[in-house]
Formats: structure tokens, sequence, C-alpha cells
């Protein structure tokens, strides 16, 4: 299993990083050769699915996604939480799990943070650091373009 962990910090604030985060189709258009359909009725809560498709023909693959803690930020002075969204892959390929959270800061803006436990079916363990090392790379550029940093 590869681990990585992604953290940027932003002028946003959280709620408006949790938006952007969260908009599962705007993830496609930072990740080259993938589409992302939303399987289930908005808005997005526990329960929803939706599937990544990445490549061409029958050069591509699912990853089936649900998500299944759903807890926006709240921003309400001394009662603030931060914004927690944990996802399952089910694929046939893909395995594992995501989670990302967004805290409010002082300054008003907001700090991200991307956690991934991955696992390629079929691939030994000897990968993973490579696994991890490509994820880290390609989660950090869909954070950097989705926040705008």
């Amino acid at each position: 299993m590869s681990v990585f962990r992604i953290e940027r910090t932003t002028a946003l604030p959280a709620p408006e990083a949790w938006r952007r985060l969260t908009d599962w189709p705007a993830h496609a258009a930072r990740v080259p050769l993938t589409r992302i359909r939303v399987l289930t009725p908005g808005p997005t809560g526990v329960g929803t699915r939706f599937v990544a498709r990445t490549g061409i023909g029958r050069l591509a693959f699912d990853d089936p996604m649900e998500v299944v803690r759903w807890e926006p930020p709240s921003e309400e002075g001394s009662r603030a939480r931060p914004g927690v969204c944990a996802l399952e892959k089910h694929g046939r390929l893909v395995l594992g799990r995501a989670r990302i959270e967004v805290f409010g800061t002082p300054a008003g803006g907001s700090r991200a943070v991307w956690t991934e436990e991955a696992w390629v079916r079929g691939a030994p363990r000897a990968l993973d650091p490579v696994v991890a090392r490509a994820g880290r790379t390609l989660f950090g550029r869909v954070l950097d373009g989705l926040l705008g940093i």
C-alpha cells in the first residue's frame, strides 16, 4: 500500500476551498486523460458515488469511489470546525481510501490536507514508493489547480 499526504495553504476561505476540492467533475480538468462521472444525484454527501475513468480506449481503467464521511467546514466563531470528506475506492485495479480535510486559518484563509492510501491490484509492494511519489505529484497539481495556487 502506498500512502501519501499533501498540504496546501490558500487565501480562500474554508467553505470556498471545500467547495472546490469536493467538485468531483472539476478534478478531471486537472488530471490528463480523465473524465469523472457522478453516479448519484446531488448534493454530495455520504453515499455519493462517482467514477474517474483514466486512459484511452482499451488502455483505460475505472476508479469508482464512494463518499463515506461528509462534514463540511463550519466557520461559526469559537465553534469553527474543519471539513472532512472520506472516500473509499472500490476499483478492480485501484483500491484504497482518501481523506480531504479543510481547516480555516486565523487570517481567514484555509489549509487543505489530502491523505491517500492506495494500492494497485497485482503490483508488487516494491513499487509502493513509486506509486506514492506519482500520487503526490499528480494530486499536488490537482490541489494547486483547484485552489488557484
